[in-house]
């Protein structure tokens, strides 16, 4: 038997609950809405994680295509970094080449999501790290960077997409392209 932090066995989720003695649960028309509700909150949150995640995954696992930015991104989406700002699907193109012809692998790790969703609206913030390598042959050899970004999602017929995504460079360390901090 599992037990909470203070000790107790927990509540069995078929027990009546506080204030209900009749001996069956609680299914109320605004149980049931405030479970219908919570239940979003939880699968927009999951459905908001996955799609800065996918996100990150792409930039490594995708990075010679451009034929994933609309699994992420609206067609109208603008990407502000250190090295400038990019619109639309061109813009992101252009970034995703200035990317690959500079370096051979990436590596990019998100983590601490914080989600605030308001109806069809949601902004992602997380802490992003990158290791990018210019010649896979001199791994050594690499370029790191680490700070938080801010997206802001909208809801489409096809999910969440990211409509504004912005990266806040921290540090940096190593040889980094030409048009980053520092470089």
């Amino acid at each position: 038997m599992t037990t909470t932090a203070t000790g107790a066995a927990p509540q069995n989720r078929t027990e009546p609950r506080a204030g209900h003695d009749d001996g069956e649960p609680d299914t109320t028309g605004e149980t049931v809405s405030a479970l219908r509700a919570e239940v979003r909150r939880l699968t927009d949150r999951a459905d908001l994680v996955d799609l800065v995640d996918r996100y990150v995954h792409h930039l490594d696992r995708d990075r010679h295509r451009d034929d994933w930015f609309a699994d992420v991104f609206t067609e109208d989406a603008e990407l502000t970094l250190p090295m400038g700002t990019y619109e639309g699907f061109s813009g992101l193109a252009a970034f995703q080449e200035m990317a690959r012809t500079t370096f051979e692998r990436t590596h990019h790790q998100a983590s601490a999501h914080a989600v605030a969703v308001d109806g069809d609206r949601a902004t992602v913030r997380a802490h992003l790290t990158a290791v990018h390598v210019r010649t896979a042959g001199e791994p050594a050899t690499h370029f790191d960077i680490g700070g938080h970004y801010e997206a802001t999602a909208v809801r489409t017929p096809d999910g969440w997409r990211v409509n504004r995504f912005s990266f806040d460079l921290v540090w940096s360390t190593g040889q980094g392209p030409q048009g980053a901090p520092g470089h």
